[in-house]
């Protein structure tokens, strides 16, 4: 797997730079670009010479963000993996974290020393950045899976944040509109506990993405992913102000750590052109009715 980053400025990275493609590549390359070689063993012999070597596991979350932030490479050929189809019957577990989640943590590496504040198009290189956003990489590829061997005609629609009435409290949004209710009704002491408030989020009424389904139903093309976003992004400090100024009873803030996501990507906004330019869809609802809708029925709902 080949990856181009956009720096174009740093040494080119090869993982699995030990392996049996690996010291390959490194032999076609050498000469021609400054050479950065991930292995989980050293090298010996004549590859030694050819790059530069850091024993590296992917499975080391922090050092291979730590590592891809001081070498900002300027492209990526991921070879590392586990090869042995035999004996991933034997341990599922070993080829699932060996090839799934170590470059999930790759790609969320080079995300992290390169991100941009441009809002994401279909098109724009994926990075996870969580194990559920593996998850629903992998569900996409299930979806034309069943395109191909079963003549299925999905259509993939690939929602950003939303909220609205009705949705749980195990959410950003929610959370701190019930935390406000209960305040309000003397239910709670008058603390609203936060996570992070840095990261930008693109935010939309969930009534609208529903409206977004019905046209993607309707006028999709069957194959052809396209983002449910606003194109718009809002720091998550600022959604919690618009909430907590509408309080009706003071209040202060307190950081809550078991609030806070072990990495949280720091802008994550969607391009919406390709959906308007299927369906015609635009967002009908203001960002301000979005909040009281939500305040109003956790209002209600305590």
């Amino acid at each position: 797997m080949s990856v181009d980053h956009p720096t174009g400025r740093g040494p080119v990275l090869v993982t699995g730079a030990a392996g049996f493609a690996g010291g390959h590549l490194l032999e076609r390359l050498a000469g021609r670009h400054e050479l950065v070689a991930w292995s989980r063993s050293a090298s010996t012999g004549t590859l030694a010479a050819i790059a530069t070597w850091q024993q590296v596991d992917l499975l080391d979350r922090d050092r291979v963000r730590a590592l891809t932030r001081a070498l900002q490479p300027s492209a990526v050929f991921h070879l590392a993996g586990v090869t042995q189809v035999s004996d991933s019957f034997a341990d599922t577990s070993k080829p699932l974290a060996g090839n799934v989640l170590a470059t999930h943590h790759l790609f969320d590496a080079l995300r992290r020393a390169d991100s941009s504040d441009l809002p994401l198009t279909e098109d724009s290189p994926l990075g996870p950045a969580s194990p559920y956003a593996v998850s629903k990489l992998a569900q996409e590829q299930l979806g034309r899976r069943a395109i191909a061997e079963d003549g299925l005609q999905v259509v993939v629609a690939r929602a950003f944040n939303h909220t609205g009435p009705r949705q749980t409290a195990s959410y950003m949004a929610p959370a701190v509109a019930r935390q406000i209710a209960l305040i309000e009704r003397a239910a709670q002491e008058p603390i609203i506990r936060i996570g992070n408030t840095t990261p930008r989020r693109d935010l939309s009424d969930v009534r609208d993405v529903v409206r977004a389904y019905e046209a993607l139903m309707q006028m999709g093309t069957p194959g052809v992913v396209y983002n449910v976003a606003s194109g718009i992004g809002h720091a998550v400090g600022d959604i919690l102000n618009a909430l907590i100024s509408r309080s009706r009873v003071p209040w202060r803030t307190e950081v809550d750590p078991g609030r806070q996501r072990p990495n949280d990507v720091s802008v994550l906004v969607g391009d919406p052109a390709r959906l308007r330019a299927a369906t015609g869809w635009q967002p009908e609802i203001s960002f301000d009715h979005m909040i009281d809708d939500l305040l109003e029925y956790w209002r209600g709902a305590v």
